[in-house]
């Protein structure tokens, strides 16, 4: 087996282990909510998974490089590197909404190679590797399927998910309120509450764009590789690929040209 494939396999399991020991702290009524100096939210069912995920790698890869969320930045000496966002949609969580997700991405030398994405409230889980093809799970039987973006052409024929609108007003270079508006129109229908199980659906074949003003690495990490893998395109507002420009755009492919002419305006 190959050392991606060995951390593939790997990635799966941890994510699954992590993100259902969330299910412990979910829809408590006595969770406590702390706020960080960006003033987003964090409870200790993030720092807990985070936690678990760090040891689980520092014990089987001890080589490794990893980065999270919650717990900074370990240096390494493999040139893999592990990028962890134990619950992503925090908003949702501490709300009872099932749409959060575990999200892991493994880079080598600085590419990303391997991503999953796992929803422990709905038992579902997309992964894939470079080269690899993208995979997807649901249920307790959990036999792999081939995971394949959609066949829609037109967005005014598609599904359009978004985060939160407001991230469009809080955009660094600028509101972009404009081009959610755009879009909005411009599609056949149009939902929020997307965070990583957003671009589950778009990988999945279920939504046919996935848009994010605003992310941060470990937010996009995992994203390049399911999308690319599952047919689709992953990139920035301008068409580039990429897990570091601070602002995500998936589509089934088909739709990105109709897409990036109206984020490339901002």
């Amino acid at each position: 087996m190959s050392e991606i494939a060995k951390r593939l396999q790997f990635a799966v399991e941890i994510a699954r282990e992590a993100g259902d020991g969330t299910l412990r702290y979910f829809r408590r009524s006595d969770l406590a909510v702390e706020r960080k100096a960006d003033h987003s939210p964090v409870t200790i069912a993030d720092r807990s998974a985070e936690e678990l995920l760090r040891q689980r790698i520092g014990d089987r890869f001890p080589a490794d490089a990893i980065i999270g969320e919650e717990l900074g930045e370990q240096t390494g000496e493999s040139g893999f590197q592990w990028i962890l966002d134990p619950i992503d949609g925090t908003k949702s969580f501490i709300h009872g909404v099932p749409l959060y997700t575990t999200l892991i991405a493994v880079l080598h030398n600085d590419e990303p190679q391997i991503g999953v994405i796992h929803a422990p409230a709905l038992g579902e889980t997309v992964y894939s590797a470079r080269g690899s093809g993208c995979w997807y799970t649901c249920g307790p039987v959990n036999k792999p399927q081939a995971a394949r973006v959609s066949e829609v052409a037109s967005l005014n024929e598609g599904l359009l998910l978004t985060t939160e609108v407001e991230g469009f007003r809080q955009r660094p270079s600028g509101d972009a309120t404009d081009i959610f508006i755009r879009l909005q129109r411009a599609a056949r229908v149009a939902r929020t509450w997307g965070d990583g199980y957003g671009y589950l659906m778009v990988a999945t074949g279920r939504a046919e764009v996935m848009i994010d003003p605003i992310v941060n690495l470990w937010d996009a990490a995992p994203l390049l590789p399911i999308i690319e893998e599952a047919g689709g395109h992953f990139s920035d507002w301008k068409g580039n690929s990429t897990i570091r420009a601070g602002e995500a755009l998936a589509t089934n492919g088909r739709l990105s040209r109709e897409v990036l002419r109206m984020t490339g305006e901002h």
